[in-house]
């Protein structure tokens, strides 16, 4: 395992603590490295920079938070290897872990169930076990819309039952969930799960439709339109995901699964339309049958997120897609 360190500092103010970020170069762990840096903490990222996309999107995710030059060190290494895990856990006593490293997407699950299975449950199983062997009191763990499946009750809530997954990503998240409560009463740690909505923003996966979809109308390329453009998401814009992670940080919980959405639903159809206006170009459709593993609608209530997060997503998504827009289009010719 490789690492490559900007000094992380041994002494630090008192309001300061040692956060191990998994999946820490990634879209959504880039961002919560820089929250927690411009917060005063002290960092240390994992990310195994596998070729899921382009590694050099993680690696141009990495130059920006280490510009910042906060305490922040990188390991590179992978979850599913213990010996890296021992390594990085006994390089820093961590006060909380936010893991959120994991394989993603519904349809290559589909493609790959057993990678997705030791990636994101043995992965899982690993990282919990390293941290309740350093004394790690506290961990964060990222879950999924997609463990609700095809959920007939909306908006989906917590307390519904969740029996219904149909993809492996999902079944691997619903494994996590449990592994997670598993750990809560074994050892009394401190866990709290988040399952993510539709995250976009700055920095977005390359292969999640938003950005996907602007690539391929920048090119002049069609985008390929799954169903009738019915299909709606919950779409969060990544700032408000990452104000619901940090405020998990901030308290202790036992075991809670929370909601991060924007509880709010947007068509398929009506994504495009904004995302053609944001980019000001149209979009060529190539009309497709529906894909297996799709759900229909994903919508959040995250009443149980205001009241006890007091998360409050701010960023509606037609005024988050032109900062999207505005990002892709700086740094589009950069990254392709």
């Amino acid at each position: 395992m490789t690492r490559h360190s900007t000094h992380c500092l041994l002494m630090f103010s008192f309001s300061s603590m040692n956060f191990l970020v998994t999946g820490g170069a990634g879209f959504i762990g880039s961002h919560v490295c820089e929250r927690l840096l411009r917060d005063g903490h002290c960092v240390w990222a994992l990310d195994d920079l596998n070729d899921f996309y382009n590694p050099k999107i993680k690696q141009a995710n990495l130059r920006e938070i280490q510009s910042l030059a906060k305490p922040f060190e990188f390991f590179h290494g992978d979850i599913c290897d213990p010996t890296a895990l021992d390594e990085i856990f006994s390089s820093a006593k961590f006060d909380q872990v936010i893991h959120l490293a994991a394989r993603a997407g519904v349809r290559p699950s589909l493609e790959q169930p057993a990678l997705y299975q030791r990636v994101n449950v043995e992965g899982t199983v690993n990282v919990l076990e390293a941290a309740q062997k350093s004394g790690v009191e506290k961990i964060i763990i990222a879950s999924s819309s997609s463990v609700y499946g095809v959920n007939s009750k909306v908006p989906f809530s917590e307390s519904d039952p969740i029996f219904s997954a149909i993809s492996p990503y999902a079944a691997s998240k619903l494994a996590c969930e449990a592994l997670g409560h598993v750990y809560h009463h074994v050892h009394k740690m401190d866990v709290t799960m988040l399952r993510f909505f539709t995250v976009y923003g700055p920095r977005q996966r390359p292969d999640l439709a938003i950005h996907k979809f602007a690539r391929l109308i920048a090119d002049g390329k069609p985008i390929p339109v799954f169903g009738d453009g019915s299909t709606a998401r919950d779409y969060t814009f990544v700032s408000d995901t990452i104000d619901g992670i940090i405020a998990a940080t901030k308290k202790e919980f036992g075991f809670e699964i929370f909601n991060l959405g924007e509880s709010e639903t947007i068509s398929l159809s009506r994504m495009i339309e904004l995302l053609e206006a944001a980019l000001g170009k149209k979009a060529i459709l190539d009309r497709q049958p529906k894909q297996p593993g799709d759900v229909p609608i994903t919508f959040a209530d995250i009443s149980k997120a205001r009241e006890k997060l007091n998360y409050h997503p701010k960023i509606k998504f037609a005024d988050g897609i032109k900062l999207f827009a505005d990002w892709f289009q700086s740094s589009h010719s950069s990254l392709s």
